[in-house]
């Protein structure tokens, strides 16, 4: 199974040590993103409404880096300041997935890490791999041995009549 990072400059970089995606197999696993524009590492937007849609452009940019999209998810983590906010940003959710929509849990957390942060989402996505990427350390298959011709006519021979 491969296994590589995911890194796009059109996302977020990281801030900690943490990479903004892997893939594993057919699964992606984008890390938790929050509403910052990555062309100005500045928090987008004071609502929900602003912060939900930064960032969900942030994941899709890391998704978009290899071939999936955010109709490739299947899982999605989200953190909420205030549970109070969630109808607010239930509606920019419901409209940037499409139905079926992903198994989603939305809790209420502590963002206090970024200043005026009012949610933070992860996902995990399924796309076959297109690009047939192998990682380093990733063992090669074996070859099977070929029997040899030998063998296979002594088996014939011992066959009854």
């Amino acid at each position: 199974m491969a296994k590589y990072v995911i890194q796009t400059e059109r996302g977020v970089p990281p801030r900690g040590a943490y990479s903004q995606g892997w893939r594993a197999g057919d699964f992606l696993f984008v890390t938790g993103t929050g509403p910052i524009d990555p062309a100005t590492g500045e928090l987008a937007g004071n609502s929900i409404e602003q912060q939900t849609e930064q960032t969900i452009d942030n994941i899709s940019a890391i998704l978009a880096a290899d071939g999936a999209s955010l109709s490739d998810v299947v899982k999605v983590n989200v953190h909420l300041s205030d549970t109070s906010l969630f109808a607010r940003y239930n509606q920019v959710y419901a409209r940037r997935f499409t139905q079926p929509y992903p198994a989603r849990t939305t809790v209420g957390s502590d963002l206090g890490h970024t200043p005026g942060m009012l949610i933070e989402i992860d996902c995990i996505a399924y796309r076959m791999n297109q690009k047939g990427r192998q990682s380093k350390g990733t063992p090669k298959k074996k070859k099977k041995k070929k029997k040899s011709r030998a063998g296979t006519r002594q088996r014939r021979r011992s066959k009854p009549a």
